[in-house]
């Protein structure tokens, strides 16, 4: 798959392609749908397939402070929308000018003149332009105008639940990881890098990876979960009793995420690691001594491995 940062980099001699335009923050299932369409049409007309997608998220600098949580990091996102067949990936710079782009500037701009679309392929609520004022019915006149067909993807849902970065996001904000993965079709993703913390589970005989993660990921809801602890390298993924708030019992203030992996013994500072959130086990309980509290982790530790297994 070919990167591009920014329209403008198309190579000149750029044949037609299919298009399909949106943030696809998290590649769900819906996004799946639609972005597998695109591959399948470019295809079928013997052209590119061409992923166009935004870098900032488009509502921090339309209404800056409102950035929502970020479901799939950057080169997440990327790997996952390469996995489905995508032969360019545009991520476009969303600028406060290019915020201001009216919609038949951004059709003509960015469609036409640099992607040369043959087919543009988009959700049914997609919408584009200065002020979003933009919408499918307006992208269709505009193709007839410029000589490109339109095809909009229906949502994708579940037993009446549509799957949209929004409603994951709710899920992961109320600790519901098992409705999340339901909806991306995979476990919900946490990355970041392991920094030294209190040493404290080191002291209660489980020792946790302190994981320090980007400003705006979505993080699960407090509580005490079973993940799949993923490291660089291609190494077999391990089992992990995760840990997310501010461990009460040692009237803490902090919100963290620490995860004890299985059956490991090895030094993980500095490593950048993911967790795949499979199971919400509870939530966080403030406890009155240590050796309550390490029962209940010792506890938590075996309900992990059942999840896990």
């Amino acid at each position: 798959m070919q990167r591009w940062r920014g329209y403008d980099a198309a190579p000149g001699g750029w044949g037609r392609a299919v298009v399909t335009i949106g943030v696809f923050d998290g590649v769900h299932k819906g996004h799946q749908a639609t972005i597998g369409y695109a591959v399948a049409r470019a295809r079928e007309l013997g052209v590119q397939s061409v992923v166009v997608t935004f870098d900032p998220h488009p509502a921090e600098v339309v209404r800056p402070g409102s950035h929502p949580a970020v479901l799939t990091e950057p080169a997440r996102k990327a790997e996952l929308i390469e996995a489905l067949g995508v032969d360019v990936l545009c991520v476009v710079p969303f600028t406060p000018e290019f915020s201001r782009l009216p919609a038949e500037a951004f059709v003509h701009d960015v469609l036409v003149e640099h992607l040369h679309a043959a087919l543009v392929v988009v959700g049914d609520n997609f919408r584009f332009g200065h002020r979003a004022a933009g919408d499918v019915a307006l992208l269709e006149q505009l193709g007839r105008t410029f000589g490109f067909a339109v095809e909009s993807a229906p949502l994708v849902a579940e037993a009446g639940t549509v799957f949209s970065s929004t409603y994951i996001r709710s899920c992961v904000d109320a600790g519901d990881v098992t409705a999340a993965a339901s909806a991306l079709g995979r476990p919900h993703r946490l990355e970041g890098v392991v920094v030294r913390g209190d040493q404290r589970g080191r002291e209660l005989g489980f020792p946790t990876a302190n994981l320090l993660c980007h400003r705006y990921a979505a993080i699960p809801a407090d509580g005490i979960y079973a993940a799949r602890l993923i490291r660089r390298g291609g190494q077999e993924p391990l089992g992990a009793a995760v840990s997310i708030g501010t461990n009460p019992t040692f009237s803490g203030r902090e919100r963290r995420v620490e995860a004890y992996a299985l059956d490991f013994t090895g030094d993980l500072y500095g490593e950048r690691l993911a967790l795949d959130f499979v199971a919400h086990l509870r939530g966080q309980i403030r406890f009155d001594g240590i050796e309550p509290l390490v029962a209940q982790i010792a506890q938590d530790v075996e309900r992990t491995r059942r999840a896990l297994d």
